[in-house]
């Protein structure tokens, strides 16, 4: 189903933007606390906010009718959620320790060969220097998991590690902990606020059973065990494994459909607990505050106890980026080279290759090809009757494809060549009808042949695999843009990775694939399109990396991705941007570029950062103290040094400003070579001038800091947007640090 379309597109290009969840006159709200204001009188937290809640009720009716406090918080915030009316929040608010509260927020959730395209290898690189992931944890906020997915089988598994602390949820006859071993460690599931919400059936069981496929595909797409002989219905045909294959899943199912920002908050908040080490997060709550944002709030709070977390860049392309949050890996999504296709062998011997997924092995063997004008909008059933049993040609010239394929599934013709330049197509729905999809240039010499001939014929070979297929990657054209909406200050995304038709685990009970219009195929594998897959490509990185590297921080690993990543595709040219008709990719579209998961284990300089260090730039955006407290839930951070963020990428945005320059600061660490040098070598944005000093950093030690300033001046610059390039480039060595600059100029 190279489907963001059948099923889960839907659940993210259709934005449901509330600002809470309405029950007649109450909703559901996340409410923060200064834990240190908790009287001794109370034993817990949990306690404490039991009685805050008691305290604000007014009407004990509506207590013993309806759930009041969800969840209670320890980890991602200090706080609660709870179902409360307008008039208990107010009470609420002048309860000894209250600091904020908002309204909960709806979350939407944004899948072998991947593991070749990024170049992971056996013999050398990340996968044996990390030995496979072995030892790591990866937790996932998701839709469940299908614990009888030949992906999550144990075999060579090692076992489960002793700082783990959680635990396999007993949900009855539908899950229970039986169903986890050393590779499928926890399942937990949370839905307490989407049940109060009405965004799940009140009677629905509270299991972590995915019933949807999204949780079991992005799990098993960031560290699913080896299975051997799996395909989509004779395409991608292969190993299916996870980038971490070693690394052992701890599921948290926290959505549906849809889901809730607090049901999100409470896995997330488990997690930190239970002990993982890297967080995968595909969903989003669109374009809110970082102070409102619960995967910002509970990413903080992983963030400061070295959890590494990735998140899902979102799949509006070309709207604006989400998950645009500081502390936090945001992951676009880009194609790879491998086309699902079909051969058409024509009756002079002439042959080509298009793309398909009809997912069974139709015989069309030497049958009768119909083209002309009257057909090629291939839109009536009715004209298509004269085609019945026959193959006819179709231009989307004349019609979207979409609706051509409708038409084409419900109609008598025994397939169909569709003539098409439409990408998005081709990267996100699948296709029900025997049909094959080729491009103007191929069809030049289709028309050369069926007009030049009183019988034109053709084979048509399904199930076939294209390796090599050019230009790859390229930016997805479903992929969320930058600039943020939210934190323009910040480039967002931070890099991309595969994530259109990627094949991984899936559940049964949810279609796969289609036939025409009433046949409905399953399947335990599916191919799948979507920032949602891109994401756990890269948290099975960061897993790789932790794995190799221990000692890292969140923003090391973060900088080792972002500043070895690859800016050129197979056919020698930079890589290309489909929404933009195959031109060139800029970084709002890529973010740093392409992952690359070898050279990220020796980068030789990285941009580090401490939980102080974002305080810090809160501060100089001007966020109050109470907003930064709902974020770092603690009073030990201050503002006394408000500074730029020492980040791997450089933004100069410019709005309604009569500035001309902008200043950068940034210190990095030598984590190659004892003794280092590296030259400045900057690709100037258009109509800027760049300023870099010093121009040469010398290292005495491993570990060492140096510190530079990069100036950006725009007097001559006349477009709203220009982008350029930072390379510190080793003399005398292999290692050349790499970051875009990005110039918005606001007039």
């Amino acid at each position: 189903m190279a489907h963001l379309s059948l099923i889960f597109c839907a659940w993210i290009l259709i934005a449901f933007r509330h600002t809470g969840f309405t029950l007649a006159d109450r909703s559901t709200y996340v409410v923060h606390m200064d834990k240190s204001a908790m009287p001794k009188a109370f034993a817990t937290h949990h306690d404490w906010y039991l009685a805050t809640v008691d305290f604000s009720i007014t009407n004990s009716d509506t207590l013993k009718s309806m759930p009041t406090l969800l969840y209670s918080y320890d980890n991602a915030i200090h706080g609660f959620s709870a179902v409360l009316s307008l008039e208990e929040l107010q009470k609420l608010q002048k309860y000894p320790g209250f600091i904020a509260a908002y309204p909960d927020k709806i979350v939407q959730l944004h899948t072998t060969h991947t593991m070749e395209f990024l170049s992971l290898s056996n013999v050398s690189g990340l996968w044996p220097a990390s030995n496979y992931g072995k030892g790591m944890i990866i937790g996932l906020m998701d839709s469940g998991v299908r614990p009888e997915s030949k992906s999550y089988n144990d075999d060579g598994m090692d076992e489960i590690p002793k700082r783990w602390k959680g635990f396999c949820q007993d949900a009855g006859d539908d899950f229970n902990s039986s169903m986890c071993n050393r590779k499928l460690i926890g399942a937990r599931a949370f839905y307490n606020a989407a049940k109060a919400a009405n965004l799940r059936g009140k009677s629905d069981d509270n299991s972590p059973r995915d019933t949807y496929g999204h949780g079991t595909h992005t799990s098993t797409t960031a560290a699913g065990n080896y299975v051997e002989g799996v395909s989509f219905f004779g395409y991608a045909k292969g190993t299916a494994r996870g980038v971490a294959p070693r690394a052992h899943v701890a599921m948290y199912s926290v959505s549906g459909t849809t889901g809730a920002g607090s049901d999100l908050l409470a896995g997330m908040d488990q997690a930190i607990a239970d002990g993982v080490d890297v967080i995968s997060i595909s969903m989003g709550v669109g374009w809110i505050p970082l102070y409102e944002d619960p995967i910002a709030i509970a990413g903080f709070a992983a963030m400061e106890r070295g959890v590494f977390v990735s998140a899902s860049a979102g799949n509006s392309g070309p709207r604006q980026v989400e998950n645009s949050i500081p502390w936090l890996l945001t992951v676009a999504a880009s194609t790879i080279d491998r086309q699902n296709s079909a051969i058409l062998i024509f009756g002079n011997g002439m042959s080509t290759i298009g793309w398909s997924e009809f997912p069974a092995n139709a015989l069309l063997e030497n049958v009768q090809l119909v083209y002309n004008e009257t057909l090629l909008a291939c839109n009536s059933s009715e004209v298509l009757l004269e085609a019945s049993g026959k193959i006819v040609v179709c231009s989307e010239d004349y019609g979207w494809i979409g609706d051509q394929i409708q038409t084409l599934s419900d109609s008598a013709v025994a397939g169909a060549i569709i003539i098409s330049s439409n990408t998005e197509y081709i990267e996100t729905k699948g296709i029900a009808c025997p049909g094959v999809v080729i491009n103007p240039v191929q069809a030049t010499q289709l028309i050369t042949y069926v007009t030049s001939t009183t019988n034109p014929r053709v084979t048509v070979r399904f199930q076939q695999d294209v390796l090599g297929a050019k230009p790859a990657p390229a930016v997805a054209s479903y992929s969320s843009r930058g600039p943020s909406k939210t934190y323009p200050t910040i480039l967002k995304p931070d890099l991309m990775a595969p994530g259109s038709q990627v094949l991984a685990a899936w559940v049964p009970s949810t279609p796969s694939a289609f036939i025409g219009t009433n046949i409905v195929l399953s399947s335990d594998y599916t191919l799948s399109s979507g920032t949602s897959m891109s994401c756990p490509h890269a948290a099975g990185v960061a897993a790789l990396l932790k794995a190799a590297h221990p000692e890292w921080s969140p923003a090391a690993i973060k900088s080792a991705m972002m500043t070895t990543t690859s800016l050129v595709g197979n056919d020698n040219s930079p890589i290309r941007d489909n929404r933009a008709n195959l031109t060139f990719a800029t970084p709002l579209g890529m973010g740093a570029g392409q992952i690359d998961p070898n050279k990220a284990l020796d980068p030789g300089l990285i941009y580090d950062l401490t939980a102080q260090d974002y305080v810090n730039h809160l501060c100089l955006l001007n966020f109050t103290m109470k907003q930064i407290l709902t974020i770092t839930r603690s009073f030990k951070y201050d503002c006394s040094n408000p500074s730029d963020l020492n980040y791997p990428s450089f933004m100069a945005y410019f709005k309604n400003t009569t500035s001309t320059t902008y200043e950068f600061r940034r210190t990095v660490t030598n984590v190659g070579n004892d003794l280092a040098t590296y030259k400045a070598n900057v690709r100037v944005p258009r109509g800027t001038s760049i300023t870099v000093t010093p121009e040469t950093l010398v290292f005495s030690e491993k570990y060492g800091k140096v510190s530079f300033n990069v100036s950006v001046d725009i007097k001559q610059m006349n477009k709203k947007i220009a982008h350029g390039s930072l390379v510190w480039e080793q003399v005398g060595g292999n290692h050349t640090v790499t970051s875009p600059i990005v110039v918005v100029r606001k007039f």
